[in-house]
């Protein structure tokens, strides 16, 4: 078992926001097992001003929207992103996105500007995600979400996710090798059973050997991700060498603790937590 380090910071500064024009189309994909009559090739993608949508054919006609940001300058790495909630972010074939408040979607100019591209992943069908992040069936479509990452860059690729996409990325690690991913960020996971039905626990953290950083807010207030559960995550990670990073802070702009705009979601501190992520990333990729 690798050793634990803890790192504790205290955030104050406010974050830059990303906000996309949302212009509005009627594609979507299916489920695993469902089929929809797309009226353009799925294969067919938008690219410029360095965005590019593909929706990968899954089993039975199905397909996973995946939309990669290029960052401007020289790709340091890319990173597949898992958001949160229902994971229904609305990705457009245009590359906008209708459901854009969530973190990993807010922060995405704050990745580009340190030379990552991010990776960002829809929910299948535009159905809700909840209760099947952990299955073996999205674990073989995280699989695909990462091969697609690896064809847009030789940099190194990372998963990452937050609240209940945390639990889709400790699946995708969990199913990844070191040749295939160069580590897991888990910020503020999903560690007790809530409306889902199934946690980070569910999802074979013990199958991990990847470096792995737990993410933790002590201001974290939504009672299925308490940042107290922060070390027992780390502790089921023992095949990986595994550090945890606690932060501090957040505005409020919901009676929902589990919203993403509030300390659960990093509001107002994005800055500083992705300047502490992409330390650890850098010292883990040498």
């Amino acid at each position: 078992m690798f050793p634990v380090k803890v790192t504790c910071f205290r955030s104050t500064l406010v974050a830059l926001g990303l906000a996309l024009t949302t212009l509005s189309t009627s594609a979507s994909s299916a489920y695993f097992n469902q089929r929809h009559a797309f009226s353009e090739a799925p294969t067919s993608v938008a690219f410029q001003n360095r965005l590019l949508v593909r929706d990968l054919p899954l089993e039975n006609g199905a397909f996973q929207r995946v939309l990669y940001t290029a960052p401007p300058q020289k790709v340091r790495g890319v990173i597949v992103m898992f958001s949160g909630g229902a994971d229904n972010l609305g990705i457009q074939q245009n590359g906008a996105i209708a459901h854009a408040d969530n973190f990993v979607v807010r922060s995405r100019a704050l990745w580009m500007a340190k030379g990552y591209g991010v990776v960002l992943v829809d929910a299948i069908g535009d159905q809700s995600m909840r209760g099947k992040r952990s299955s073996a069936a999205y674990a073989s479509v995280t699989q695909q979400i990462i091969a697609f990452a690896q064809q847009q860059s030789p940099a190194p690729v990372w998963v990452l996710g937050t609240s209940q996409g945390s639990i889709a990325a400790m699946n995708a690690a969990s199913h990844a090798s070191q040749t295939q991913i160069a580590g897991v960020i888990l910020t503020e996971s999903v560690s007790v059973p809530g409306g889902s039905h199934e946690t980070v626990f569910d999802a074979h953290p013990e199958e991990v050997r990847v470096p792995a950083l737990v993410v933790a807010n002590r201001d974290d207030r939504c009672k299925v991700a308490p940042p107290s559960m922060a070390n027992a995550i780390a502790q089921a990670l023992r095949n990986a060498q595994v550090s945890v990073l606690f932060v501090q802070g957040g505005h409020t702009h919901s009676s929902n603790a589990c919203a993403s705009l509030s300390p659960h979601g990093y509001d107002g501190i994005e800055a500083n937590v992705v300047d502490q992520i992409t330390a650890w990333m850098a010292r883990v990729t040498g």
